[in-house]
């Protein structure tokens, strides 16, 4: 799996969501910015991304990801 297959499959599945992706095939570090994680807890947030790759850690195409998750707001900050 590409950093670019988990970059669509995120943005397909999270509406209005900013998402950047690298990694080298099993590993991934995801960046993920939305007005949907506002008045999420960090748990809640980064449950919102396992959601969409479940399948694909539990097949183990993805093994490892390091997930960091902004409103629009946070990150201008």
């Amino acid at each position: 799996m590409t950093p670019n297959d988990v970059q669509v499959l995120l943005q397909e599945a999270l509406a209005n969501c900013e998402v950047t992706v690298n990694g080298d095939g099993r590993h991934f570090e995801i960046l993920a910015v939305g007005e949907l994680f506002s008045g999420l807890r960090p748990v809640q947030r980064q449950q919102k991304i396992y959601a969409v790759l479940q399948h694909h850690i539990a097949e183990g195409a993805i093994h490892a990801v390091n997930i960091k998750t902004y409103t629009p707001d946070e990150l201008r900050k």
